[in-house]
Parts: structure tokens; sequence; C-alpha cells
């Protein structure tokens, strides 16, 4: 186990698999565990951390798999959310935790919500960002999605076959992570469209390269992410998408599908995903604890880009629903 200043970080190992997993505040508090997304590590996390601990809770960000000093398997199957679900529940256990918090962002958002939904009596509450949950769909979302964009390019069609997108971004990653920091950050007053592109052969092909970082990114800050993913790299984080209809099919075998705990559901204003239009209108029916707010002027890194925002209103979200320091 390795301690800083701030955090603890050590490495927790769940069957054959490990995790790096960063601490901070008493391990008597009541657990908040944290789900970052893509292309994100534990680090993004660091603000909340930081606020969380300083309030008794036990704070706790992982490297999801396949992302930072976490394991990445070879198999895509490894991805599912079933899969990483069933791992954070261990990862619980490990430390001590019977119940706890649900916290996650990007795709660490469908983790807090999907384990909501697996462990109902373990997970007390769910604070989710920027990606909402509006059910299971009709039909698989990779079908669905083909039908919606046809031969328009849409991001996660793309990074469906493997080798694909990992042959365009990898080839230079800083360019790739500095790029859609930018173009998804609220400072980016030009965003760019990912829901359909007629001419796109690339994700980078409607992104330019802004050339710097958006202002809540210091380059200090950038080289510990880009160090990450240039000795990880991007195979691991990109197959989370292809397990996409995978995941649809495994909601058919939960207890439930609707998300009934006490809920908190953080985004930006100018956020691209705010365009899931139906996820948004769904959700009040499936998550009936629904506390929802919008940040305005901010993009989609909001723990990051509203680092005081994010933490108060979460906070204030725990206390709110008498959520004890305390497990």
């Amino acid at each position: 186990m390795k301690t800083n200043s701030e955090f603890t970080h050590s490495r927790i190992i769940v069957a054959t698999t490990g995790y790096h997993v960063v601490e901070a505040g008493p391990t008597s508090g009541q657990l908040v565990l944290m789900s970052h997304g893509f292309p994100e590590s534990w680090y993004s996390w660091r603000h909340q951390l930081k606020a969380l601990g300083e309030a008794g809770y036990h704070a706790v960000a992982v490297d999801m798999l396949g992302y930072g000093q976490s394991d990445s398997p070879a198999e895509v199957g490894q991805f599912s959310q079933q899969k990483i679900t069933d791992d954070l529940a261990a990862i619980a256990s490990a430390l001590g935790h019977q119940q706890w918090v649900a916290m996650g962002h990007d795709w660490g958002a469908p983790t807090a919500w999907y384990s909501a939904l697996r462990f109902p009596e373990r997970v007390t509450a769910v604070i989710a960002m920027s990606i909402p949950y509006g059910g299971r769909s009709p039909v698989p979302p990779v079908e669905m999605l083909h039908q919606m964009f046809q031969d328009s390019f849409f991001y996660i069609n793309y990074f469906q076959t493997p080798g694909v997108a990992e042959a365009e971004l990898e080839k230079d990653i800083a360019v790739f992570l500095r790029t859609l920091m930018w173009a998804w950050s609220g400072e980016n007053q030009n965003q760019p469209d990912p829901y359909g592109d007629p001419k796109a052969n690339g994700l980078l092909d409607f992104m330019p390269d802004p050339g710097h970082l958006p202002s809540w990114l210091s380059q200090q800050e950038f080289d510990f992410l880009l160090q990450r993913f240039t000795a990880q790299g991007l195979r691991g984080p990109l197959n989370y998408y292809r397990n996409i209809d995978q995941n649809w099919h495994d909601m058919a075998t939960y207890p439930s599908l609707n998300v009934s705990q006490p809920t908190l559901f953080l985004h930006g204003d100018r956020d691209p995903c705010t365009r899931l239009g139906s996820e948004f209108d769904r959700m009040p029916e499936v998550v009936p604890n629904l506390q929802r707010q919008q940040l305005s002027g901010i993009g989609h890194w909001l723990q990051q880009e509203a680092p005081e925002q994010v933490n108060a209103s979460v906070l204030e979200f725990l206390s709110q629903h008498n959520i004890s320091k305390n497990k």
C-alpha cells in the first residue's frame, strides 16, 4: 500500500484481475465508490476524493479495467458491465464495506446505474454524471444505432471493430486526448456534433486539434493522463463500447429495470451528451427518486471543469438523504 499526503494507493485482486484503487478519508466512513469514463483514470476524481475524504466519507476511486495501473484482459467480453459491476462489488467487500454509494461519470455512469440494479441491497444511493439511464431499449443498441445513422459516421459504431479506432487514435495519443478534452469541454464554443457526420471517416476528422488544453486541465495534469494511456493503450477502454449489446442482453436477467435508490444526476448544459433526449425523457419513469441538476456553461468533464459545484452538490445530496458518514 502506497501513501502520499492526500491519497492511499493499493492493488486489489478480484479473482485473477488486479485493480489499482485510490482512497481518501477514514476507512470507517461510508464508502463512496467512484468509476470513471472514457478516456480518463482515477485521477479525474482527484477533486472529489479530497472533498469527500475531508468530509468524513471513505472516498475510493478505481482505475477501471483496461485503464491506468489496472489490468487489461485481452478478451473483449471481460469488459461487460456485468463483469465490471461484479468486480466493483468485490472491491467494496475487500475494503470492508457491505454497502456503498455508486458514483460514476461517462462510462462510469452506466457502471453506477447497473450496480444499483444488480445490488439493490448493497447500493444505497446513486450519483451519476453525464450519461442518463432510460431503461432497456426495445432492440440491441448496435442495431438501433445503425438504423439511426445508417451511412453517417457515428463514433460508437466506429468503435465496434477491434483495431480500427486504435489505429487512428494511437498514432498520436497526446493529440487525441487534447482534442477530445477540448472538443467536449464547456469552453469550446464550436462543439462538433458527434451524433452523425456523413463526411467523416475517423473520429478526428471533425474534431480539429486545438493546439492547447482547456483552462481547467493543467499541463502537469494532462501529462499524468498521457503517461497512463501511453503505457496501456486504448484497446481496453474501447472494449467497453464493444460490449454494449452484451450489456443489453444481460439486462434481461436483472431483478428490476428501475433504479429505486435516491439518485443525483449531474450534467453540463454544454455537454454533447445532452442530445440523448429520449434517455433524459425516460429517466423520471425508471428512476423514481431522481434529483437532476444542470450546470451552466459546463461541458462533459464536469467533475474536473466545475469541481466546487460538483462537490457541493454531492455533499448536499448525501446529507439531504441522511447517508451517514459512518458505515
